[in-house]
């Protein structure tokens, strides 16, 4: 018997029901599992699976549009097979409607439940009907809860947004978190232009589309491409996957050829490659929390041959007495909310809890403070997130100026001119709507940034620049 595509992407949904790992941890161990089969397959796999969680509240919101029973009550395989049925029904144009009905119908009878075939038929069926025409909240009435459903992310991070930001620039925030995400590929400093071009030039040839960063003339956009592993010139440590917002916060701290480099929570490595590249004649400290997250790193490191960097486990809420005041730059990228990277880790935003925040928050200054005296006088220190919330981004800004005595220093000349002109571009839109007011002085706005996916093609990313007083 043949392998059945959709019940792997239900057990995949199950799995994540009961949070056994994260999602895109999931998704590799399935096609890795399954790496035989046809890439059609794979594809469908993965877009059901990866679309179905990304569009999950707004599925729920049609599925009680039509059901008896509310989708918090359903047995869990029942609302699992419902959602991905749903989802290939009014996203997936390829997929006939009536396969997708009666292969669930299947499904539901094969694991089961065949006394429920008449109720998942009759609510995908009816869904299939209005597919054209499906409702959604009234957006006069409650626009909050709208553009949860609309963009199927969960009302209090709306709010949260709307405050800091404004409904319209949250409506583009929340587009570009839902549009397709092109993989970003830097290359090694240290090849040439020509090679970069020619591996391009061969990536093309194997269907994938490639088109140069806007932002640095060493990052890629890449779509259709199956796996890093086979990209030409990876195996090789000529490139690497590396969102530009993680390029964007090593370019900022302005690293010199003979620095030494502390990258305090540093998995899984791609900011201890790039600055090992720039501190050729220095050297990187790349530390994190265990042996796990050091591994991952290790094998990064490796491939990309950044012989300048020594590893070490070690608890970043802790503070390494030997070396208080010896380096040049540290990079602080602390452990946060995530809310950045919705759009590649698609269940973040379900798991994230408001109440989560404050202790978030919490580990983040403990981080802070035990690793701001690494840095030397005159030093420079790069705070950054993959976060979009101001606590944890703005507020630690403040708590660095105001409480931990560094120098905000303006990123003016250390961004590229075309990533400052969107965050001039962010201002205005915030001035706009009234939004302005983030408790920083205008030197401490100079030194920080917040990318916001739909004004860039990035993750969600905040980074700030700082120097320790001599």
């Amino acid at each position: 018997m043949g392998v059945n595509t959709r019940e792997l992407v239900l057990d995949i949904l199950l799995a994540l029901e009961r949070e056994e790992d994260y999602s895109h941890r999931l998704m590799k161990g399935v096609l890795d599992k399954y790496d035989y089969l046809a890439a059609r397959d794979k594809a469908f796999i993965k877009r059901t699976a990866e679309g179905t969680l990304e569009r999950q509240l707004e599925l729920d919101y049609y599925l009680e549009q039509y059901s008896s029973v509310p989708v918090r009550k359903m047995r869990p395989l029942i609302r699992c097979l419902l959602r991905m049925s749903a989802y290939q029904l009014c996203y997936m144009d390829a997929v006939p409607d009536s396969a997708v009905c009666d292969e669930a119908c299947k499904l539901a009878a094969r694991r089961g439940f065949g006394k429920l075939k008449g109720f998942v038929n009759g609510i995908l069926r009816t869904i299939s009907r209005n597919k054209g025409n499906l409702p959604l909240p009234d957006r006069e009435k409650d626009t909050v809860l709208y553009d949860s459903v609309k963009y199927s992310t969960p009302k209090w991070i709306v709010e949260l947004w709307t405050q800091e930001y404004g409904q319209e620039l949250t409506e583009t925030l929340l587009e570009g978190l839902m549009a397709v995400h092109r993989v970003s590929l830097r290359f090694g400093l240290q090849v040439p232009v020509a090679e970069r071009e020619r591996l391009c030039g061969w990536m093309a040839e194997k269907g994938i589309s490639v088109e140069p960063s806007p932002y640095l003339p060493y990052v890629y956009l890449l779509e259709h491409m199956e796996g890093a592993g086979a990209l030409p010139g990876f195996q090789e440590g000529l490139c690497t996957i590396q969102d530009i917002s993680s390029v964007l916060a090593v370019e900022a701290a302005g690293i010199r050829e003979t620095d030494f480099v502390m990258d305090v929570c540093a998995a899984p490595g791609g900011k201890s490659i790039l600055a090992a590249e720039k501190a050729r004649q220095g050297k990187v400290l790349a530390r994190d929390v265990s042996e796990e997250k050091l591994s991952v790193m290790e094998e990064n490191i490796g491939r990309m041959r950044a012989e300048n960097i020594e590893t070490q486990v070690f608890d970043g809420t802790c503070t390494d007495e030997s070396l208080l005041e010896k380096a040049d730059v540290v990079l602080l990228d602390v452990p946060c909310s995530g809310l950045g990277v919705m759009g590649r880790k698609r269940d973040i935003k379900y798991r994230v809890k408001p109440e989560n925040l404050e202790s978030l928050m919490q580990l983040q200054r403990q981080i802070v403070r035990a690793s701001a005296g690494y840095v030397k006088p005159g030093g420079t220190l790069l705070y950054s997130t993959c976060t979009i919330h101001r606590g944890e981004n703005e507020e630690m800004v403040r708590f660095l100026t105001k409480e931990l005595g560094f120098e905000p220093i303006s990123l003016e000349g250390a961004l590229p001119e075309s990533v400052l002109s969107i965050k001039k571009r962010i201002e205005e839109l915030k001035r706009q709507c009234g939004k302005t007011k983030t408790g920083l002085s205008k030197e401490e706005e100079a030194a920080c940034m917040q990318l916001l996916p739909g004004m860039m093609e990035s993750d969600g990313f905040f980074l700030a620049r700082f120097r320790r007083s001599l």
